[in-house]
């Protein structure tokens, strides 16, 4: 008799495990794809704004003695590197970032602690903003210029800021999830 009850449970919490997996999928696709469509169109619009309020004179709004607003453009990769290099090439760029953004959106759908994937989509969609650019203008629009002193970081965008603040978060989260991930593994062990 305690077999006929333990069946259909067993059979129950196999539904609901489906269940829950197919809600946690769908609110990660929700969250991602917000991530991803929010970063890129927040970039965009503020480079459309450096376009539009930096093109003409001043040329340059001066923030704070160590941050202006001063439009920029980068042919290179991050920060300008490979600038001479890529100058004259954006496709070979394009067609690189293309990949690595598809495959980052990719594992982002996949992964499945929500913190890891919003952080991958915070890179991606970053990367995907400057691919926006590369294509519709041929490099990209900086505008963020911190400088001390007289020497200046490479000037930077928002797509720039997610990818960092992603990256970041990505590594801050390899450093705590293992605890948690051996705390649930010790769980997992003791249920029958």
């Amino acid at each position: 008799m305690t077999d006929g009850i333990k069946r259909p449970l067993r059979h129950h919490r196999t539904i609901a495990g489906l269940f829950s997996q197919a809600c946690a999928r769908s609110t990660s696709l929700v969250f991602v794809s917000s991530v991803l469509l929010g970063t890129m169109v927040l970039d965009q619009v503020t480079k459309w704004a450096a376009l539009t309020f930096l093109s003409g004179p001043p040329y340059k709004v001066e923030v704070t003695p160590f941050f202006d607003l001063s439009l920029r453009s980068n042919t290179g990769v991050s920060f300008g590197f490979f600038g001479d290099v890529f100058s004259n090439q954006q496709w070979p760029l394009i067609a690189i970032t293309i990949a690595i953004a598809v495959a980052l959106t990719v594992w982002a759908l996949r992964m499945n602690r929500l913190l890891e994937a919003l952080a991958i989509a915070l890179i991606a969609g970053g990367a995907f903003g400057n691919i926006i650019d590369r294509i519709r203008q041929g490099a990209v629009t900086d505008f963020l210029d911190f400088h001390v002193m007289g020497w200046h970081w490479p000037a930077f965008n928002f797509a720039d800021v997610f990818i960092f603040i992603g990256a970041a978060s990505l590594l801050i989260l390899s450093f705590i999830t293992p605890e948690a991930n051996e705390a649930k593994r010790g769980e997992t062990k003791n249920e029958p």
